[in-house]
């Protein structure tokens, strides 16, 4: 096999495999060659080649997501590092373990005007769970490190003896970035000096002195009886669960909710999680309450008692502009990281996971009477019987669309969603349990969502589609750049030839500057787009040719499909802001 003649090439690639980190996505360039070598020349590795660095990381991503294990990204030098940006405070606030490899010139040409230079180190402080910085080996180019920064090569010690600390150094700082990533689940960043020569290679491995160092244990959870008691005499008990993995909370733990009289259980489509007594369109419960002449009595009857809250960034603004009203007396949250002061009344974070704390928590029935639940599942299916009602009378839009869309995905499917408009039509209609929910909801960007869809496609043992609005798709285009996309890999395209969120919010106005700046209204050929990448593309504009279309949308074929739904970009908003007058 070939290796590197670089030391640090080689021992990063050494821990790679240590750490159990095979997926790595190279975009390409020269001084990343030394690694480039190290991961390509090693069957161990998967690597992929994505010129992109911006799609790459959210490629990247996605695949990181759907294995629950790190998964490394390598770049050369200069700015192609800081295109991992996007990606990288998306991990961290998704609790993702992407990790980010950079190499980079030596010290000493950096701040010098060589090129393809810029401080690598440290560039993601904010938004990081670690940064490893490595030191240059002077064992390699040692007479270029002497003649152009002798400062770097000691007259004391032998070059040995200063090549054996700075292994023990790099090895150390190697191992807890992995450490992180894999036990804490955070992004890290590991950037590594080299100089020229960068090519050269050797058939013998380096051999390194392995250094240990020891893994934290999670916290035990705590005695909870006090809460117990709690929970069990509070009337008005309200889950909110955010973004969550498929499968992550036991059914037992979901019945039990379930069937307590005390309790509400408010689900968002991303939360992934599925009962009939559940509440999954928030902003359906909440709206006609605030378009009330009651909206005072009704909110405070829904004021709980407890708000007990685990998952990821929640969607719906109106749960949270509720809640910062309408305190609880109680906010718990479970969470093994962190816990989100959202609606600013947090008094308890429990550092477990959700199946612990639950399991802990419903040890017996509730021992006092509700009619918390019964009122509000029979205001539930009042509005879900007025919601039917409506989607039979309103014209095609965005709307219509999404509600032919929600039918037609097949079971067992993974579905990603772009964030803005498209997350949001989508909590409006239910999702079969069977198919899995995702969306970058830690940062809330539009910026990566078709990259992390084809990386959570590849090692996915069903298809994957993908819904995205027009902006998303175009912003993001350089996704389909890459020889990784699966035949069976579909995407919905909501095109309202521009930023149709902006019209539902507050301040929109109907002006040349606002679908210049806001709206930013286009008529690019989408179509364009997809003869481009070789995907199959086929456009629908009313409702009838949208049902004929999503009839043949899923069955098997040789490329990739997108399907373009072209909406009145003047009427959805009006159709969407009815909806909740209608069921009001």
């Amino acid at each position: 096999m070939k290796y590197s003649t670089i030391p640090s090439a080689q021992i990063v690639a050494h821990y790679c495999k240590k750490y159990g980190i095979k997926d790595i996505i190279i975009s390409p360039g020269s001084r990343n060659a030394p690694l480039t070598i190290s991961f390509t020349e090693d069957a161990y590795f998967n690597c992929y080649s994505i010129v992109d660095e911006r799609a790459a990381a959210f490629f990247a991503l996605g695949i990181a997501q759907q294995q629950r294990k790190p998964v490394a990204v390598l770049c050369t030098s200069g700015s192609a590092l800081l295109n991992y940006y996007p990606a990288v405070s998306e991990a961290f606030y998704s609790d993702i373990p992407l990790v980010v490899i950079s190499a980079d010139r030596p010290p000493y040409k950096i701040d010098i005007g060589d090129g393809q230079t810029i401080r690598q180190d440290h560039v993601f402080e904010r938004h990081i769970g670690y940064s490893a910085n490595l030191k240059l080996d002077v064992t390699h180019a040692t007479a270029t490190i002497k003649s152009q920064a002798k400062e770097f090569i000691s007259e004391t010690l032998s070059l040995e003896e200063q090549q054996a600390a700075i292994e023990r150094y790099n090895s150390a700082s190697l191992q807890e970035a992995f450490a992180k990533a894999v036990g804490n689940c955070e992004p890290v960043h590991i950037n590594v000096p080299f100089e020229e020569p960068l090519y050269t290679i050797t058939e013998e491995k380096y051999k390194l002195t392995e250094q240990s160092i020891s893994a934290t244990k999670p916290e035990a959870l705590k005695d909870i009886s006090k809460f117990v008691s709690l929970w069990k005499t509070a009337k008005r008990k309200l889950v909110l669960v955010g973004v969550d993995y498929p499968g992550l909370v036991d059914q037992k733990y979901l019945e039990l909710l379930a069937q307590d009289d005390s309790v509400i259980v408010l689900t968002e489509t991303t939360s992934n999680l599925h009962h009939p007594n559940f509440f999954p369109s928030i902003d359906s419960l909440i709206a006609p309450i605030e378009k009330s002449a009651q909206k005072d009595m009704l909110f405070s009857l829904l004021q709980p008692d407890i708000v007990l809250t685990f998952g990821g960034l929640i969607v719906s603004k109106k749960i949270k502009s509720f809640l910062r009203k309408y305190k609880p007396k109680e906010h718990w949250h479970i969470d093994q990281k962190k816990a989100y002061d959202t609606f600013f009344s947090l008094t308890q974070h429990f550092k477990t996971s959700e199946n612990t704390f639950l399991g802990a928590l419903l040890t017996a029935p509730t021992v006092v009477e509700s009619d918390y639940y019964a009122f509000w599942s029979s205001v539930k299916q009042a509005y879900e019987k007025k919601r039917t009602e409506y989607i039979e009378q309103i014209p095609f839009s965005d709307m219509l669309a999404f509600s032919k869309i929600a039918e037609s995905i097949p079971n067992n499917y993974q579905l990603h969603l772009a964030n803005s408009s498209t997350v949001r039509y989508a909590q409006l209609f239910d999702i079969d349990p069977s198919i899995s929910v995702f969306c970058n909801r830690g940062t809330s960007g539009i910026d990566g969502s078709t990259s992390t869809a084809i990386g959570a496609s590849i090692y996915a043992e069903t298809p994957t589609l993908l819904i995205t609005g027009d902006l998303s798709f175009l912003y993001d285009s350089n996704a389909l750049w890459n020889n990784y996309i699966r035949p069976d890999f579909r995407i919905i395209v909501m095109n309202n030839e521009g930023g149709g969120i902006f019209r539902i919010l507050p301040g929109q106005e109907d002006t040349e500057n606002f679908e210049r700046f806001f709206e930013t209204t286009h008529h690019i050929n989408i179509g364009d787009v997809c003869k481009t990448y070789h995907f199959t593309h086929e456009i629908v504009q009313n409702i009838d040719d949208l049902k004929n279309s999503l009839q043949n949308f899923y069955s098997p074929s040789t490329q990739a499909k997108v399907l373009e739904i072209k909406t009145p970009r003047l009427v959805n908003n009006k159709i969407l802001l009815s909806y909740f007058d209608f069921i009001s």
